[in-house]
């Protein structure tokens, strides 16, 4: 098994909090996740905070803007892109401040090409999607800027092995063929597997630093994202239905970014860390692997982002998963 850029039994989120105070999300990130810190994302800040939004403002030389309620590439760069830049600015000054001194894996996140393929406009209408040259074009602005990116946060946390996250939750779909245009009458045209980990090996190659790729929607497409190169996979374990390609990439040395945690409160109860612990180890058993390797290869998650769960239970949820990424260390 390749070695991982984390430690044994350790825990992490997804990406997004609740709220708009990004100091008081950076804290409780480096205060309930010590052993894999990340970079957190407000979208509840409004336009150039959301997942589109955030990660167009990395593109290099593809400016985009707000039109109609939905981003779009621009002519020139304009005022959505500065208020883009302005909230990652503070967001990287913020980690600067409360990561000093901090030494060991730290995650940041973006989203993938094939999602921003899926959300973002043509100037003329339509998503990017539905013209291959645009994909290419806008997977290669991705790739650099991301490059920039993870430079960037290395430079301001020079004691950090960066991980970086590329969120995909339109690519089962772009795989699918189910993309809806804009009148919804149809869908964009479905992209092959080969194409698929094409685009995102591009972005993974570009990086620099481990990536793994997160899926929080049904039919995780494992064998792609293992052929674009990615280090892991994060996934929500309540929509895993096929075991055997989740074995053949743990089998491959994928690490596995096991989504174990509810994101809202179950009838008002508080998370148990027995409970998330026990999940991953049922998993794991019905899988075959020996337990050794389930601290090493496997880290315990939320299922997804917390952007719209309440801030006292993301305190509890995300030291919750801490201490179950413990638990499963414990021999």
């Amino acid at each position: 098994m390749p070695d991982l850029p984390w430690g044994a039994g350790v825990a992490t989120g997804i990406g997004s909090l609740p709220g708009t105070d990004i100091a008081e999300a950076q804290r409780i990130v480096l205060g309930e996740l010590p052993g894999l810190p990340h970079l957190p994302e407000l979208p509840d800040r409004g336009p150039g905070a959301d997942m589109i939004g955030r990660t167009a403002g990395f593109l290099v030389e593809l400016p985009v803007q707000v039109y109609a309620g939905r981003w779009q590439i621009a002519s020139r760069p304009g005022k959505d892109l500065r208020r883009t830049a302005d909230l990652l600015e503070r967001d990287l000054d913020q980690l600067t401040e409360q990561a000093d001194g901090y030494s060991g894996p730290l995650k940041i996140q973006a989203a993938g090409p094939w999602t921003l393929a899926a959300n973002l406009d043509l100037p003329i209408g339509g998503r990017m999607l539905r013209d291959p040259g645009a994909v290419r074009d806008l997977t290669d602005s991705l790739a650099e800027g991301l490059r920039r990116h993870v430079a960037e946060v290395r430079k301001r946390v020079p004691g950090a092995t960066v991980l970086l996250q590329l969120d995909e939750p339109s690519l089962p779909a772009v795989l699918a063929g189910q993309v809806p245009t804009e009148s919804g009458l149809s869908a964009y045209r479905k992209v092959d597997g080969p194409d698929a980990a094409s685009r995102l090996r591009t972005v993974v190659e570009a990086a620099g630093t481990p990536v793994l790729v997160h899926c929080c929607a049904p039919d995780v497409p494992l064998p792609v994202i293992r052929d674009a190169g990615a280090a892991g996979v994060a996934f929500d374990l309540s929509l895993l239905t096929d075991l055997d390609p989740l074995g053949e990439a743990i089998e491959a040395g994928l690490g596995i970014f096991a989504g174990a945690a509810p994101t809202r409160p179950v009838a008002g109860r508080r998370p148990e860390s027995k409970q998330i612990a026990d999940r991953v180890r049922t998993l794991w058993q019905r899988l075959g692997f020996p337990a050794a390797r389930l601290p090493e290869q496997v880290v315990i998650t939320p299922a997804c982002g917390l952007a719209g769960a309440p801030i006292g239970y993301v305190r509890a949820l995300l030291k919750a998963c801490t201490e179950a990424g413990r638990r499963i260390a414990e021999v």
